[in-house]
Formats: structure tokens, sequence, C-alpha cells
């Protein structure tokens, strides 16, 4: 499957190697997936947290280095689990492939997180948002 423009728009400000990763997926995928979301002001972060999609303002989307995913399912977005898990596994090949280390909120033990991929944080650092005002 090709990103659709949407997706690749949300792409915009993403990491390089990010993109990458998700551009392979989309290539491998069983199920085709659009990009929810990429890089975030601290204010849709403070939105998220606020309605409690979101567990921290420190994200990794602040700085480019996360994205998150929805499976369609007959075109159509889907919040269920399984779907979230066969395209992770496409994620997670395309990473391999390209020798880029990712993180699944699916596989976090305190907060499960299906929608979310983001770079690994032992590989690479981020430098702290910025605090900006609201």
């Amino acid at each position: 499957m090709q990103l659709d423009d949407r997706s690749l728009s949300k792409l915009e400000g993403v990491h390089t190697d990010l993109v990458r990763v998700v551009i392979k997926a989309a290539e491998l995928t069983e199920t085709p997936f659009i990009v929810t979301e990429g890089l975030r002001t601290m204010k849709r972060q403070r939105e998220l947290v606020a309605a409690g999609a979101s567990k921290t303002l420190k994200s990794r989307h602040l700085t480019g280095h996360a994205i998150d995913f929805a499976p369609l399912i007959d075109g159509e977005p889907t919040w269920k689990w399984p779907p979230f898990h066969i395209v992770a596994r496409a994620f997670k090949r395309a990473a391999r492939e390209l020798g880029i280390a990712i993180a699944w909120g699916g596989d976090w033990k305190a907060f499960k997180d299906g929608p979310h991929i983001e770079l690994d944080a032992k590989t690479y650092f981020a430098p702290t948002p910025r605090k900006t005002t609201p």
C-alpha cells in the first residue's frame, strides 16, 4: 500500500529514520493504515493529557521521534487491538530491514499505546522539549 497525502503530511517534521520505517511498513503490511499524528505542539500534547489519551508532557512526538497510526478495516480507521498487532509487525519488520531501532507502545507494560511507534530512546536521543506558554 501507499500512504495517502494526509498521512504523508502528518510526517512533516518527523525524524527521517522514522519516516523511512513508516514508508517501508506501508509497503510490507497486510493491513493498510493511516498516520494520525506526527510532530506535536506542546499545546496539543497538553490537550491529549487532559483527555487521558496521553500520560506525559515529555512525549517523543514533541521532538519528531514518534508517530501514531490507525489500521484501516474496509477503508475506515479502527481502534480494535488485533489489527494494531498486524500493523505493528510490519513496523517491526521494516525497522529490522532498515537497521533502525523502534519501540511499539503496544509492547509497553504500564500504559499500552497501540497506535504509537517511536524511535528507540536508547539509540535516538531527543532534546528535551522547551516549555512554551499555552
